[in-house]
């Protein structure tokens, strides 16, 4: 094989990541919230390989989780995390105008980044499990959650208009889903974080066909990694 610079390389990886995700996104169909106590909500993935439970770490929080399905490596859901991450920033942002288009709000919740946000911080979080920080992403993956259900309990409140919905609390609900995304995130190690970050950033800006063809050149397996999605 030719000798590629480093500088190609990256580059050509983080491309291949930003397509990766914009693809990720848009084939989505999760949602982000689902009651408490059902059975969708206590499921979580299993390792990066197709495990048995018996297989589990033992004493693992997620071992009574684990599901018979093979994750992506874990650099192609920390994008996708952050991304979720500043989505509920311009949901908060968006409730700062005098009257807040609630139902806009709750659509902000199961649209974009943020459809996906269940499968992907259970991801990252069983990574970190596997790295010995189980119950750090354990408890930040249910606070996140739990958060997210109370500000869509809240949000459907104020389209009723009860007036003891308030913004204020609603705000409240999206800044401890943010600071629990936080502490999920500290389990990710630096490199693979900061590479994250390059690719959200990438996502966030807009794009042309020129550049979106030449990732697809950059990458000519995505079409399988999607198949096995």
């Amino acid at each position: 094989m030719a000798s590629i610079s480093p500088c190609v390389h990256v580059n050509a990886n983080i491309a291949r990541g930003a397509t990766h995700l914009r693809r990720l996104s848009r084939r989505s169909n999760y949602d982000v919230l689902t009651r408490t106590g059902t059975p969708s909500r206590r499921r979580f993935l299993s390792k990066g390989r197709q495990i048995r439970e018996g297989d589990a770490v033992a004493g693992s929080p997620f071992d009574k989780y684990v599901k018979r399905k093979k994750l992506e490596p874990l650099e192609a859901y920390v994008p996708a995390v952050l991304l979720s991450q500043l989505q509920f920033q311009d949901l908060e942002n968006s409730l700062e105008v005098e009257a807040p288009q609630y139902d806009v709000c709750r659509s902000l919740l199961r649209s974009g980044p943020a459809a996906s946000l269940r499968l992907n911080i259970r991801a990252v979080a069983q990574y970190a499990s596997d790295d010995g920080k189980g119950k750090v992403a354990s408890d930040a993956v249910d606070q996140c959650l739990s958060a997210l259900e109370d500000l869509d309990s809240q949000l459907l409140r104020a389209l009723r208009k009860d007036p003891n919905a308030s913004v204020k609390s609603m705000k409240a609900k999206i800044d401890v889903a943010l600071g629990a995304l936080d502490s999920l995130l500290q389990t990710v190690p630096p490199t693979v974080l900061e590479k994250g970050r390059v690719i959200a950033d990438i996502y966030r800006t807009p794009t042309t066909p020129e550049v979106e063809s030449r990732s697809e050149e950059l990458d000519p397996d995505l079409k399988q990694l999607e198949a096995i999605l």
